[in-house]
C-alpha cells in the first residue's frame, strides 16, 4: 500500500475485536489519528463546505484533510455530498454514527479545557529543566 497516497486506505489492524479492551482500540483506529477529532469537532454543527472546514481546523494541509476526511468517510462516520456545479463544490456531514460521538467530543473538550493546558505547560518545564545547559 502507498502511504503516500491519500487514495489508499489503511487497512483494519484487527478482524476482531473481543472484550473488554478492543473496543477501546476499534474506536480509536476510527477517530484516532491526529486530525480526526478536530474534523468530528467542527462537523458537529452542521454541513460544512471542505473549504471552509480547512480554514476551521487551521494548519492541516488540503492533501492531510483529504486524507482524514476519506478515512472517517470509510468508516462511515461522515457523508461527503458533491454538487454538480461549477465550480465544482463538496460538502461534509456527520452520519448518524458520526453524530453519536457528541458526548464523547463535547466531554474530551471538556477535559481538555481543565487539564490540558495544564499537563502541556508542565511537561514543557520539565523539558526545559531537563535540558543541558
Amino acid at each position: 500500500m502507498d502511504t503516500n497516497d491519500p487514495d489508499s486506505l489503511k487497512p483494519a489492524r484487527h478482524v476482531n475485536y473481543d472484550l473488554p479492551a478492543c473496543p477501546v482500540e476499534a474506536t480509536l483506529e476510527l477517530i484516532g489519528a491526529k486530525w480526526k477529532g478536530i474534523i468530528l469537532f467542527y462537523l458537529l454543527d452542521g454541513r460544512v463546505r471542505f473549504s471552509e472546514l480547512k480554514r476551521k481546523v487551521g494548519c492541516v494541509t488540503q492533501r492531510m484533510l483529504t486524507k482524514q476526511l476519506r478515512d472517517l468517510e470509510a468508516g462511515g462516520l461522515v457523508n461527503r455530498i458533491v454538487y454538480a456545479e461549477v465550480p465544482p463544490r463538496v460538502e461534509y456531514e456527520l452520519t448518524e454514527a458520526g453524530r453519536s460521538l457528541e458526548p464523547i467530543l463535547h466531554a474530551l473538550k471538556d477535559w481538555g479545557e481543565t487539564h490540558a493546558m495544564k499537563l502541556i505547560t508542565e511537561r514543557i518545564a520539565r523539558e526545559e529543566s531537563d535540558a543541558p545547559s
